[in-house]
């Protein structure tokens, strides 16, 4: 975090203190009403198949009550001092951009909303540029109205700053239709990180660039690219005690998958996989592409998961062409090598022979409904097809 946005948070943090001791505070101005601070940033997982993914936020805001409408009371506007247009893609291994800050009586909230800025006439505030393409505009419609909806809990104490981290994970969030133009679905999560810690390691230098996700349950929670050293960090992830450890799973094409199972995380702590002194290397794999049709109106998500010993793992998504259906996935046919996590590094990792190739396909429709099937990926398989 740079030293100009450490500065905005030390006076964040003085201010509530401030307007205690002249008698000010709450959101009306009533000095029985006590205040803390929240301060917003956004990050990013990684995106598929784009150099850049970027959006316009004009603001953020803040209910205490999950079913707050947009017209209903209570709502707080955090202050952004312009709209600020962000490239997500550059905002991995723990990368932050600054959003704002606001006062906000002491207690529980429960809901956020993400308002984008509109693409208008000659000012795409909405973009993406595929790779080794060139801009096109994002449609964002709902996203310049009433905003993106987010549910997280999160607790403001008196006279105390809170920082709130907007996870957009463009990879899941970003559509393409079937005349080459794009579509925004978002999928942002909210992470408090008073509750949070992270998750920190290397690969090895020749796979640079390979994605590593936090996963728990087979879902993905959080993703980030090794930088070209091999490091990687996960952050913020929630602390063990409160939703439980954490799978780590490394995937690159050309190599066979990584996963390291049950990964701690504490409070205000980075959790260290590997290291530069031994980093972890990924085993060669020839790759083989799955693909098929949804039916188009289901607007449906396609997740390839993979089945190692009674457990299974995300290794890739995509969303169908919300007009075609069409989809296609790449993914390793060797085994995967997997480890349990253990402070005691280097960890030891050992092959799942009777994994190699083996996937379940799963379509997830906007609506909630789901279909899943079987393939094995030794070799390419098409028509794998979903009707809803």
């Amino acid at each position: 975090m740079t030293r100009k946005i450490w500065k905005a948070l030390v006076l964040a943090a003085l201010l509530p203190l401030a307007l205690a001791a002249c008698g000010g505070g709450g959101s009306d101005g009533a000095s029985s009403t006590p205040s803390g601070t929240l301060h917003v940033a956004i990050t990013d997982a990684p995106s598929c198949g784009f150099d850049h993914v970027y959006v316009t936020v004009s603001k953020v805001r803040v209910n205490a009550s999950a079913q707050a409408g947009d017209n209903d009371a209570g709502w707080t506007t955090v202050a952004l001092p312009a709209p600020q247009k962000i490239d997500l893609l550059s905002l991995t291994n723990g990368v932050l951009a600054d959003l704002g800050q606001s006062a906000l009586p002491a207690g529980e909230y429960q809901q956020v909303r993400l308002v984008l800025a509109s693409n208008a006439g000659n000012t795409i505030a909405n973009s993406v540029v595929p790779s080794g393409g060139t801009e096109q505009p994002l449609d964002t419609p709902s996203a310049t109205q009433s905003g993106y909806k987010i549910i997280q809990p999160f607790t403001v104490q008196p006279n105390t700053l809170v920082d709130l981290v907007l996870d957009f994970n463009a990879c899941k969030s970003v559509v393409t239709r079937g005349n080459g133009s794009y579509a925004l679905k978002p999928v942002v999560t909210a992470t408090p990180t008073t509750v949070s810690g992270q998750i920190a390691g290397y690969v090895a230098r020749a796979q640079a660039g390979a994605t590593v996700y936090a996963e728990q349950g087979g879902k993905v929670v959080k993703g980030t690219l090794a930088d070209s050293t091999g490091k990687f960090v996960l952050s913020p992830l929630i602390q063990s005690s409160t939703q439980g450890n954490y799978d780590v799973v490394i995937v690159q094409n050309n190599v066979a998958t990584g996963v390291i199972r049950s990964v701690p995380v504490v409070v205000n702590t980075s959790t260290a996989v590997s290291t530069s002194d031994a980093p972890i290397a990924l085993p060669s794999s020839s790759m083989s592409t799955v693909s098929g049709k949804v039916t188009p109106t289901a607007d449906a998500l396609v997740r390839a998961l993979q089945p190692v010993n009674a457990a299974a793992f995300e290794i890739g998504s995509i969303n169908a062409n919300l007009d075609t259906g069409v989809y296609a996935l790449s993914l390793p046919a060797a085994a995967p090598i997997v480890s349990t996590y253990s402070a005691a590094l280097p960890l030891s990792f050992a092959a799942a022979p009777a994994a190699a190739g083996q996937y379940t396909l799963e379509a997830d429709a906007a609506s909630g409904a789901t279909q899943s099937t079987g393939v094995t990926a030794t070799t390419g398989q098409a028509n794998v097809n979903f009707n809803f």
